[in-house]
């Protein structure tokens, strides 16, 4: 399956939906239409209280044979976190 096949065989999460499960305050949030956004980084400011805080840093030279860059496999850690939440 293709990186587009796959993107059209899923359904879209309105962008309020992922960072109210995150916890991120609106105030924080630039909504481009229903399914994207820009995260402030002053929202770093809010967490620096927070404890068990994790940073993962995503590198590469060239992706995946299946087309998996750097954008795709943070998407997935991110999306991993939020349902394990």
């Amino acid at each position: 399956m293709e990186d587009v096949e796959i993107a059209r065989s899923v359904k879209l999460k309105n962008i309020t939906e992922i960072t109210n499960k995150m916890g991120i305050d609106e105030k924080y949030v630039e909504q481009y239409g229903k399914y994207k956004a820009k995260i402030s980084n002053k929202v770093l400011e809010d967490l620096e209280q927070k404890e068990n805080g994790k940073l993962i840093l995503v590198t590469s030279i060239n992706p995946t044979p299946l087309g998996e860059g750097k954008t795709t496999i943070s998407i997935g850690l991110a999306d991993r976190i939020i349902k394990n939440r």
